[in-house]
């Protein structure tokens, strides 16, 4: 049995350390401020397609648990110490997420999160863009609307199609024979026939405003009121996701509400929602604009690796 050993090749190991050093040497030059948030939290994420780790905190010495959430994000406390006046600042930390393995996936991967106050969306493209090309050198990424991927590749104006040609070619192209609804079959339809298609580096745009997720929601950027909101891909892998955040903590309330309904309706319990963060937004979040970015994905696109095996050093199966 070898099954204590590392994954990764110690190559790979030096070579993952050297990427994450010149991440911190990248935002150190930009003066952007490194923060450290709880990786564990009383409240729990709003997206009813992400199931939290939970554990129980029992008080030393006895008395009543209560259930703390391993977070899946940094986003909801970093949101907190924008509204605090911190200024830009970004974290890299392990996220956790239940369910998720394969070779993109591990349940436990490195996540780097930045806010740029002053920034808009299509501006945090520009330094998305010049963080990745730094690290794997890339390049320039293509951008794209969401809409314009779905009438090139599959020819099909989601703007005026009805519900049932979406489903139609999910089940023709993508062999689903379930319900979905509208966004479910859209989701299916860019994962299954889209994404594997997007091979050059290439960001993805104006998605639609029921996509919004804590996105705002913005005219200009297509023919209809979209999510200011964007993806990046390369190789067929989705490496970032960013928003123009939303500022409004009323409409954050209503999402919120909106999440834990979607959640009854799959039949997913309710978790807690954060507060804090809704409390932060009332006292006041500054225009900025927020991204996500997997680092463990970033590694193989740096490292040409086709599983995230080679560039962790302990995956699921290892621990």
């Amino acid at each position: 049995m070898s099954d204590w050993q590392p994954s990764a090749s110690l190559e790979n190991l030096r070579a993952r350390a050297a990427i994450i050093n010149a991440i911190r040497t990248f935002f150190a030059e930009r003066e952007v401020l490194e923060v450290e948030t709880p990786a564990l939290s009383r409240a729990a994420v709003s997206d009813p397609h992400l199931f939290p780790f939970v554990t129980p905190f029992v008080p030393e010495g006895g008395g009543q648990s209560s259930p703390l959430y391993l977070h899946t994000s940094p986003e909801y406390p970093m949101k907190r110490l924008l509204a605090a006046g911190s200024g830009a600042i970004w974290q890299l930390c392990k996220v956790f997420r239940n369910g998720e393995t394969g070779s993109r996936h591990n349940p436990e991967f490195s996540m780097l999160e930045w806010y740029r106050p002053g920034f808009d969306h299509h501006r945090l493209m520009d330094e998305v863009e010049a963080l990745v090309d730094a690290v794997s050198a890339c390049g320039r990424t293509r951008r794209v609307t969401y809409a314009s991927l779905f009438a090139d590749l599959l020819d099909v104006d989601i703007h005026h199609c009805e519900t049932a040609e979406l489903a139609e070619l999910g089940r023709t192209g993508c062999g689903f024979s379930g319900e979905l609804d509208r966004d479910g079959w859209l989701n299916l339809l860019f994962s299954h026939r889209i994404e594997p298609k997007l091979i050059e580096p290439t960001m993805v745009y104006a998605f639609p405003a029921s996509q919004a997720a804590l996105a705002r929601i913005v005219e200009g950027d297509d023919c209809v009121p979209c999510a200011a909101r964007f993806e990046l891909f390369i190789n067929g892998m989705e490496l970032a996701n960013g928003y123009f955040e939303l500022t409004d903590a009323a409409e954050q309330a209503r999402r919120f509400e909106m999440d834990q309904a979607h959640r009854r309706q799959l039949g997913r319990s309710e978790l807690p929602v954060d507060n804090k963060l809704v409390a932060a937004l009332q006292h006041g979040l500054p225009e900025c604009a927020g991204v996500a970015l997997g680092v463990d994905r970033l590694v193989m696109l740096a490292l040409g690796a086709t599983s995230i095996d080679e560039v962790v050093a302990f995956p699921l199966a290892r621990a």
